[in-house]
Protein backbone atom coordinates (compact mmCIF):
# COMPACT_ATOMS: atom_id res chain seq x y z
CA UNK A 1 0.00 0.00 0.00
CA UNK A 2 1.33 3.51 -0.94
CA UNK A 3 2.00 5.72 2.29
CA UNK A 4 -0.75 8.73 1.35
CA UNK A 5 -3.35 5.76 0.88
CA UNK A 6 -3.21 5.70 4.52
CA UNK A 7 -5.00 9.12 4.81
CA UNK A 8 -8.74 7.46 4.33
CA UNK A 9 -7.40 4.97 6.89
CA UNK A 10 -7.02 7.35 9.12
CA UNK A 11 -10.03 9.69 8.87
CA UNK A 12 -11.77 6.34 9.87
CA UNK A 13 -9.77 5.59 12.89
CA UNK A 14 -10.78 9.79 13.68
CA UNK A 15 -14.55 8.85 12.99
CA UNK A 16 -14.37 5.97 15.06
CA UNK A 17 -12.75 7.93 18.23
CA UNK A 18 -15.25 10.46 17.69
CA UNK A 19 -18.17 8.06 18.70
CA UNK A 20 -16.61 6.39 21.01
CA UNK A 21 -15.91 9.88 22.84
CA UNK A 22 -19.60 10.37 22.52
CA UNK A 23 -20.33 7.02 23.45
CA UNK A 24 -18.62 8.13 26.77
CA UNK A 25 -20.61 11.11 27.48
CA UNK A 26 -18.30 13.53 26.42
CA UNK A 27 -20.03 16.78 25.23
CA UNK A 28 -17.46 18.08 22.51
CA UNK A 29 -14.52 16.21 21.46
CA UNK A 30 -11.75 16.32 19.06
CA UNK A 31 -8.71 13.99 18.05
CA UNK A 32 -5.20 14.83 16.15
CA UNK A 33 -3.89 12.31 14.19
CA UNK A 34 -0.11 12.00 13.43
CA UNK A 35 1.56 9.20 10.96
CA UNK A 36 4.97 9.70 9.82
CA UNK A 37 6.95 7.30 7.52
CA UNK A 38 11.10 7.83 6.28
CA UNK A 39 14.53 7.26 5.45
CA UNK A 40 17.52 8.86 7.08
CA UNK A 41 21.12 7.79 5.98
CA UNK A 42 24.74 9.30 7.84
CA UNK A 43 28.06 9.41 6.41
CA UNK A 44 31.13 9.96 7.61
CA UNK A 45 34.81 9.76 6.07
CA UNK A 46 33.14 7.72 3.10
CA UNK A 47 31.58 5.21 4.46
CA UNK A 48 28.09 4.70 5.98
CA UNK A 49 27.86 5.50 9.46
CA UNK A 50 23.96 5.12 9.97
CA UNK A 51 20.83 3.78 8.63
CA UNK A 52 17.57 4.42 9.44
CA UNK A 53 14.13 3.50 8.53
CA UNK A 54 11.29 5.35 10.53
CA UNK A 55 7.37 4.44 11.15
CA UNK A 56 5.74 6.13 13.95
CA UNK A 57 1.55 7.10 14.46
CA UNK A 58 0.22 8.71 17.20
CA UNK A 59 -3.56 9.58 18.33
CA UNK A 60 -4.14 12.51 20.48
CA UNK A 61 -7.55 12.76 22.16
CA UNK A 62 -9.28 15.69 24.21
CA UNK A 63 -13.03 15.34 25.60
CA UNK A 64 -14.57 18.42 26.90
CA UNK A 65 -17.33 18.04 30.12
CA UNK A 66 -18.99 21.27 29.94
CA UNK A 67 -15.50 23.42 30.13
CA UNK A 68 -13.66 20.86 32.13
CA UNK A 69 -11.03 19.31 29.82
CA UNK A 70 -9.46 15.81 29.49
CA UNK A 71 -6.48 14.84 27.00
CA UNK A 72 -4.55 11.11 26.76
CA UNK A 73 -2.46 9.88 23.77
CA UNK A 74 -1.81 6.62 22.30
CA UNK A 75 0.05 4.70 19.79
CA UNK A 76 -2.12 1.96 19.73
CA UNK A 77 -5.10 1.99 17.09
CA UNK A 78 -6.83 -1.35 18.60
CA UNK A 79 -10.73 -0.58 19.61
CA UNK A 80 -9.11 -1.79 23.19
CA UNK A 81 -6.48 0.86 23.38
CA UNK A 82 -9.20 3.47 21.80
CA UNK A 83 -11.84 2.86 24.54
CA UNK A 84 -8.99 2.87 27.03
CA UNK A 85 -7.73 6.03 25.71
CA UNK A 86 -10.62 7.73 25.93
CA UNK A 87 -11.85 6.83 29.23
CA UNK A 88 -7.98 8.01 30.69
CA UNK A 89 -8.75 11.65 29.03
CA UNK A 90 -12.19 11.57 30.61
CA UNK A 91 -11.23 10.50 34.04
CA UNK A 92 -8.39 13.45 33.87
CA UNK A 93 -11.20 15.82 32.69
CA UNK A 94 -12.85 14.86 35.97
CA UNK A 95 -10.11 16.28 38.10
CA UNK A 96 -9.62 19.55 36.29
CA UNK A 97 -10.77 22.94 37.24
CA UNK A 98 -13.55 24.55 35.00
CA UNK A 99 -12.02 26.69 32.12
CA UNK A 100 -14.76 28.94 30.53
CA UNK A 101 -12.24 29.53 27.28
CA UNK A 102 -11.88 25.97 27.19
CA UNK A 103 -13.81 24.50 24.46
CA UNK A 104 -13.75 23.79 19.99
CA UNK A 105 -13.74 26.88 17.90
CA UNK A 106 -17.04 27.35 16.57
CA UNK A 107 -18.21 25.38 13.30
CA UNK A 108 -18.06 28.14 11.22
CA UNK A 109 -14.52 28.79 11.79
CA UNK A 110 -13.47 25.32 9.81
CA UNK A 111 -12.15 25.01 6.32
CA UNK A 112 -15.27 24.82 4.16
CA UNK A 113 -13.15 22.14 1.79
CA UNK A 114 -10.33 20.75 1.55
CA UNK A 115 -7.47 22.39 0.06
CA UNK A 116 -4.21 21.58 -2.35
CA UNK A 117 -1.40 23.09 -1.26
CA UNK A 118 1.20 20.72 -3.24
CA UNK A 119 2.90 19.11 -0.37
CA UNK A 120 3.06 16.42 -1.43
CA UNK A 121 6.19 14.86 -2.87
CA UNK A 122 7.94 11.57 -2.34
CA UNK A 123 11.19 10.66 -3.19
CA UNK A 124 11.46 7.01 -4.36
CA UNK A 125 15.21 6.35 -2.73
CA UNK A 126 16.92 3.11 -2.20
CA UNK A 127 18.91 3.34 0.83
CA UNK A 128 21.77 2.59 -1.18
CA UNK A 129 21.52 5.73 -3.67
CA UNK A 130 20.76 7.84 -0.55
CA UNK A 131 24.77 6.79 0.82
CA UNK A 132 25.99 7.43 -2.65
CA UNK A 133 24.65 11.27 -2.35
CA UNK A 134 25.81 11.53 1.01
CA UNK A 135 29.15 10.13 0.25
CA UNK A 136 29.81 12.82 -2.80
CA UNK A 137 28.25 15.47 -0.81
CA UNK A 138 30.89 15.26 1.53
CA UNK A 139 33.62 14.50 -0.58
CA UNK A 140 33.08 18.00 -2.50
CA UNK A 141 33.02 19.35 1.08
CA UNK A 142 36.39 17.60 1.67
CA UNK A 143 38.10 19.18 -1.83
CA UNK A 144 37.55 22.73 -1.06
CA UNK A 145 40.57 22.94 1.04
CA UNK A 146 43.05 20.92 2.14
CA UNK A 147 42.95 21.94 5.50
CA UNK A 148 39.29 20.21 6.01
CA UNK A 149 40.62 17.57 7.44
CA UNK A 150 37.91 15.75 9.21
CA UNK A 151 34.03 15.12 8.83
CA UNK A 152 31.29 15.20 11.62
CA UNK A 153 28.51 13.49 8.95
CA UNK A 154 26.99 14.52 5.73
CA UNK A 155 23.17 12.58 5.82
CA UNK A 156 20.42 12.56 3.63
CA UNK A 157 16.65 12.18 4.85
CA UNK A 158 13.55 11.95 3.24
CA UNK A 159 9.84 11.92 5.26
CA UNK A 160 6.28 11.38 4.42
CA UNK A 161 3.45 12.13 6.88
CA UNK A 162 0.04 12.33 6.94
CA UNK A 163 -1.87 15.15 9.65
CA UNK A 164 -5.55 14.48 10.06
CA UNK A 165 -7.83 16.73 12.53
CA UNK A 166 -11.36 15.59 13.58
CA UNK A 167 -14.03 17.36 15.81
CA UNK A 168 -17.60 16.64 17.00
CA UNK A 169 -18.78 19.48 14.59
CA UNK A 170 -18.47 16.78 12.33
CA UNK A 171 -15.21 18.74 10.67
CA UNK A 172 -12.45 16.21 9.38
CA UNK A 173 -9.39 17.60 7.94
CA UNK A 174 -6.27 15.84 6.17
CA UNK A 175 -3.31 16.21 4.14
CA UNK A 176 0.32 14.42 3.17
CA UNK A 177 3.08 16.38 3.02
CA UNK A 178 7.06 15.21 2.69
CA UNK A 179 10.35 16.99 3.57
CA UNK A 180 13.20 16.28 2.26
CA UNK A 181 16.84 17.75 3.24
CA UNK A 182 20.15 17.29 2.87
CA UNK A 183 23.15 18.14 5.04
CA UNK A 184 27.05 18.14 5.87
CA UNK A 185 29.35 18.81 9.01
CA UNK A 186 32.87 19.74 8.32
CA UNK A 187 35.56 19.63 10.17
CA UNK A 188 38.85 22.41 9.56
CA UNK A 189 42.05 22.60 11.60
CA UNK A 190 45.33 24.17 11.15
CA UNK A 191 47.77 25.94 13.53
CA UNK A 192 45.01 27.80 15.25
CA UNK A 193 43.29 24.77 16.42
CA UNK A 194 39.68 23.25 14.60
CA UNK A 195 36.47 24.95 13.61
CA UNK A 196 33.61 23.74 12.92
CA UNK A 197 30.75 24.56 10.82
CA UNK A 198 27.61 23.31 8.16
CA UNK A 199 25.25 23.48 5.13
CA UNK A 200 21.93 21.76 4.36
CA UNK A 201 18.94 21.81 1.84
CA UNK A 202 16.00 21.22 2.81
CA UNK A 203 12.54 21.12 0.52
CA UNK A 204 9.17 19.77 -0.17
CA UNK A 205 10.42 17.97 -3.40
CA UNK A 206 13.85 16.87 -3.88
CA UNK A 207 13.96 18.49 -7.53
CA UNK A 208 13.98 21.75 -5.42
CA UNK A 209 17.42 20.85 -3.27
CA UNK A 210 20.88 22.50 -4.14
CA UNK A 211 22.28 19.52 -5.70
CA UNK A 212 25.01 17.54 -3.35
CA UNK A 213 27.70 18.87 -4.69
CA UNK A 214 26.68 21.80 -4.08
CA UNK A 215 25.67 21.78 -0.59
CA UNK A 216 29.39 19.86 0.11
CA UNK A 217 31.06 22.92 -1.39
CA UNK A 218 29.33 25.52 0.66
CA UNK A 219 29.93 23.46 3.85
CA UNK A 220 33.35 23.65 2.77
CA UNK A 221 34.06 27.00 1.95
CA UNK A 222 32.27 28.08 5.06
CA UNK A 223 34.65 25.79 7.31
CA UNK A 224 37.49 27.11 5.79
CA UNK A 225 36.35 30.69 6.07
CA UNK A 226 36.36 30.03 9.97
CA UNK A 227 39.92 29.16 10.50
CA UNK A 228 42.50 31.53 12.05
CA UNK A 229 40.21 33.29 14.03
CA UNK A 230 40.72 36.25 15.93
CA UNK A 231 39.34 38.31 18.87
CA UNK A 232 36.89 41.06 18.09
CA UNK A 233 36.82 44.18 19.63
CA UNK A 234 35.00 44.97 22.80
CA UNK A 235 32.56 48.00 22.38
CA UNK A 236 29.68 49.13 20.91
CA UNK A 237 29.37 48.62 17.04
CA UNK A 238 26.86 47.42 14.22
CA UNK A 239 25.61 43.75 13.72
CA UNK A 240 24.69 42.24 10.52
CA UNK A 241 22.65 38.93 11.33
CA UNK A 242 22.76 36.20 8.58
CA UNK A 243 19.44 35.00 7.02
CA UNK A 244 19.54 31.73 9.20
CA UNK A 245 20.37 33.59 12.27
CA UNK A 246 17.93 36.20 12.08
CA UNK A 247 15.54 33.79 11.37
CA UNK A 248 15.44 33.24 15.13
CA UNK A 249 15.55 36.52 16.06
CA UNK A 250 12.08 36.56 14.17
CA UNK A 251 11.44 33.56 16.02
CA UNK A 252 12.04 35.64 19.52
CA UNK A 253 9.45 38.20 17.77
CA UNK A 254 6.72 35.87 17.37
CA UNK A 255 6.98 34.02 20.64
CA UNK A 256 6.51 37.89 21.92
CA UNK A 257 3.17 38.20 20.41
CA UNK A 258 1.95 34.66 20.78
CA UNK A 259 -1.24 34.61 22.35
CA UNK A 260 -0.07 32.12 25.50
CA UNK A 261 2.57 34.91 25.99
CA UNK A 262 -0.05 38.16 26.37
CA UNK A 263 -2.01 36.34 28.36
CA UNK A 264 0.55 34.83 30.76
CA UNK A 265 2.04 38.37 30.71
CA UNK A 266 5.45 37.03 29.63
CA UNK A 267 6.24 39.04 27.31
CA UNK A 268 8.50 42.39 26.51
CA UNK A 269 5.39 43.31 24.19
CA UNK A 270 2.55 43.31 26.41
CA UNK A 271 -0.25 44.61 25.45
CA UNK A 272 1.75 46.42 22.63
CA UNK A 273 -0.91 46.45 20.28
CA UNK A 274 -1.31 49.69 18.12
CA UNK A 275 2.64 50.47 19.00
CA UNK A 276 5.75 50.85 16.84
CA UNK A 277 7.89 47.45 17.17
CA UNK A 278 9.98 47.58 13.77
CA UNK A 279 10.51 50.23 11.65
CA UNK A 280 7.97 51.91 9.34
CA UNK A 281 9.34 49.88 6.07
CA UNK A 282 9.41 46.36 7.31
CA UNK A 283 6.23 43.98 7.39
CA UNK A 284 5.53 40.76 8.91
CA UNK A 285 2.86 38.81 7.50
CA UNK A 286 2.41 34.78 7.14
CA UNK A 287 1.12 32.84 3.82
CA UNK A 288 -0.34 29.99 4.75
CA UNK A 289 -1.80 28.92 1.53
CA UNK A 290 1.34 28.93 -0.09
CA UNK A 291 1.92 25.83 -2.63
CA UNK A 292 4.47 23.58 -1.43
CA UNK A 293 6.17 25.95 1.06
CA UNK A 294 7.50 24.38 3.98
CA UNK A 295 5.30 25.65 6.57
CA UNK A 296 1.32 25.65 4.80
CA UNK A 297 -1.22 24.11 6.43
CA UNK A 298 -5.05 24.65 5.47
CA UNK A 299 -5.67 24.42 8.80
CA UNK A 300 -5.07 24.85 12.16
CA UNK A 301 -4.15 22.42 15.42
CA UNK A 302 -8.09 23.70 16.55
CA UNK A 303 -9.40 22.70 12.96
CA UNK A 304 -9.75 26.56 12.37
CA UNK A 305 -9.16 27.49 8.53
CA UNK A 306 -5.80 29.41 8.03
CA UNK A 307 -5.72 32.57 6.21
CA UNK A 308 -3.03 35.52 5.49
CA UNK A 309 -2.34 37.38 8.52
CA UNK A 310 -0.52 40.68 8.87
CA UNK A 311 1.32 40.98 12.40
CA UNK A 312 2.94 43.59 12.23
CA UNK A 313 1.59 46.40 9.35
CA UNK A 314 4.59 49.50 8.58
CA UNK A 315 6.48 48.92 11.79
CA UNK A 316 2.88 48.67 13.98
CA UNK A 317 2.10 46.10 15.47
CA UNK A 318 -1.49 45.15 14.41
CA UNK A 319 -2.28 41.42 15.62
CA UNK A 320 -0.83 38.85 17.92
CA UNK A 321 -0.84 35.33 16.78
CA UNK A 322 -3.94 33.38 18.41
CA UNK A 323 -4.96 29.98 19.48
CA UNK A 324 -9.26 29.57 19.66
CA UNK A 325 -7.71 29.39 23.91
CA UNK A 326 -5.44 32.18 24.35
CA UNK A 327 -7.74 34.61 21.92
CA UNK A 328 -10.51 33.40 24.32
CA UNK A 329 -8.26 34.50 26.84
CA UNK A 330 -7.94 37.88 25.81
CA UNK A 331 -11.27 38.33 24.94
CA UNK A 332 -10.15 38.08 20.69
CA UNK A 333 -10.71 36.33 18.03
CA UNK A 334 -8.32 33.28 16.80
CA UNK A 335 -6.33 34.11 14.20
CA UNK A 336 -6.01 30.03 12.91
CA UNK A 337 -2.64 30.09 14.70
CA UNK A 338 -3.01 27.17 16.87
CA UNK A 339 0.38 25.63 16.89
CA UNK A 340 2.16 28.53 15.15
CA UNK A 341 2.56 30.37 12.36
CA UNK A 342 2.73 29.65 8.28
CA UNK A 343 5.33 30.89 6.23
CA UNK A 344 6.21 33.88 8.25
CA UNK A 345 7.68 36.41 5.88
CA UNK A 346 9.40 39.70 6.93
CA UNK A 347 8.63 42.45 3.99
CA UNK A 348 10.36 45.36 3.12
CA UNK A 349 13.10 47.18 0.99
CA UNK A 350 15.23 44.51 0.46
CA UNK A 351 19.06 45.28 -0.62
CA UNK A 352 21.82 43.18 -2.07
CA UNK A 353 24.62 41.57 0.70
CA UNK A 354 27.23 43.36 -0.68
CA UNK A 355 25.22 47.15 -0.12
CA UNK A 356 24.43 45.71 3.49
CA UNK A 357 28.68 45.11 3.97
CA UNK A 358 28.86 48.74 2.62
CA UNK A 359 27.21 50.39 5.08
CA UNK A 360 29.45 48.94 8.51
CA UNK A 361 31.89 50.76 8.45
CA UNK A 362 33.29 48.40 11.91
CA UNK A 363 30.61 45.73 12.88
CA UNK A 364 30.40 42.28 13.15
CA UNK A 365 28.74 39.76 10.58
CA UNK A 366 27.51 36.92 12.78
CA UNK A 367 27.06 33.67 11.12
CA UNK A 368 26.48 31.31 14.32
CA UNK A 369 25.09 31.76 17.09
CA UNK A 370 25.36 29.38 20.69
CA UNK A 371 23.58 29.64 24.11
CA UNK A 372 19.97 30.26 25.60
CA UNK A 373 20.80 33.99 27.02
CA UNK A 374 17.80 35.40 25.95
CA UNK A 375 14.93 36.64 28.21
CA UNK A 376 11.15 36.54 26.86
CA UNK A 377 9.69 38.75 29.88
CA UNK A 378 12.88 41.32 29.77
CA UNK A 379 13.93 41.48 25.50
CA UNK A 380 17.06 40.69 27.15
CA UNK A 381 19.43 39.49 24.68
CA UNK A 382 22.78 37.83 25.53
CA UNK A 383 24.20 35.36 23.10
CA UNK A 384 27.64 33.58 22.11
CA UNK A 385 28.55 34.50 18.79
CA UNK A 386 31.05 33.82 15.92
CA UNK A 387 31.54 35.14 12.74
CA UNK A 388 33.55 37.59 10.56
CA UNK A 389 34.91 41.15 11.27
CA UNK A 390 34.38 43.92 8.86
CA UNK A 391 35.69 47.13 8.23
CA UNK A 392 35.49 49.52 5.60
CA UNK A 393 32.62 47.67 4.28
CA UNK A 394 34.25 44.02 3.50
CA UNK A 395 34.97 41.03 5.27
CA UNK A 396 38.55 41.32 7.11
CA UNK A 397 38.68 37.74 9.31
CA UNK A 398 37.22 35.48 11.19
CA UNK A 399 36.10 36.17 14.63
CA UNK A 400 34.79 33.49 17.67
CA UNK A 401 34.21 33.45 21.49
CA UNK A 402 32.67 36.25 21.81
CA UNK A 403 29.70 37.84 23.13
CA UNK A 404 26.99 40.03 21.66
CA UNK A 405 23.73 41.66 23.78
CA UNK A 406 21.17 43.71 23.57
CA UNK A 407 17.23 43.99 24.41
CA UNK A 408 15.43 43.12 21.77
CA UNK A 409 12.74 45.68 21.69
CA UNK A 410 15.85 48.13 21.17
CA UNK A 411 16.74 45.83 18.31
CA UNK A 412 13.92 45.67 16.58
CA UNK A 413 12.82 49.10 16.30
CA UNK A 414 16.97 49.72 15.19
CA UNK A 415 16.88 47.30 12.03
CA UNK A 416 18.74 49.73 9.94
CA UNK A 417 18.32 47.40 6.37
CA UNK A 418 17.39 43.89 5.26
CA UNK A 419 18.82 41.67 2.55
CA UNK A 420 17.35 39.98 -0.92
CA UNK A 421 18.67 36.62 0.75
CA UNK A 422 15.66 35.41 2.48
CA UNK A 423 16.09 32.02 4.04
CA UNK A 424 13.22 29.35 2.84
CA UNK A 425 14.45 26.64 4.70
CA UNK A 426 11.88 26.98 7.05
CA UNK A 427 8.81 28.12 8.29
CA UNK A 428 10.37 32.14 8.87
CA UNK A 429 11.53 33.51 6.15
CA UNK A 430 13.39 35.60 7.10
CA UNK A 431 16.45 37.61 5.30
CA UNK A 432 20.02 38.80 6.43
CA UNK A 433 19.08 42.30 8.90
CA UNK A 434 21.66 44.25 10.17
CA UNK A 435 21.04 46.00 13.20
CA UNK A 436 21.97 49.87 13.86
CA UNK A 437 24.17 49.01 17.30
CA UNK A 438 24.90 46.37 19.83
CA UNK A 439 27.32 45.44 22.81
CA UNK A 440 29.78 43.11 21.39
CA UNK A 441 32.60 41.66 23.65
CA UNK A 442 35.40 40.03 22.96
CA UNK A 443 38.09 37.68 25.06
Amino acid sequence: MEFIDNQEELKTLVEDILKEARRQGADQSEVSVSMDQGLGVSVRKGSLENLEFNQDRGFGITLYFGHRKGSASTTDSSREAIAATVSAARDIARHTQDDECSGLAEPELMPEQAADLDLYHPWEITPEAATEIAIGCEAAGLAVDARLKNSDSAEVSSQQSIRVYGNSHGFIGAYAGTRHSLSCVLIGEDASGMQRDYWYTQARSHQDMEDALTVGRIAGERTAGRLSPRSAPTGSFPVLFAAPQAAGLIGHLVGAIGGSAQYRKATFLLDALGEQVLPKWLTLKEHPLRPKALGSAYFDADGVATRENTFISEGILDSYALSVYSGKKLARATTGNAGGVHNLELMGAAESFENLLSRVDKGLYVTELMGQGVNSVTGDYSRGAAGYWVEDGKIQYPVDELTIAGNLRDMYLNVLAMGDDADRRGNILSPSLLIERMTIAGQ
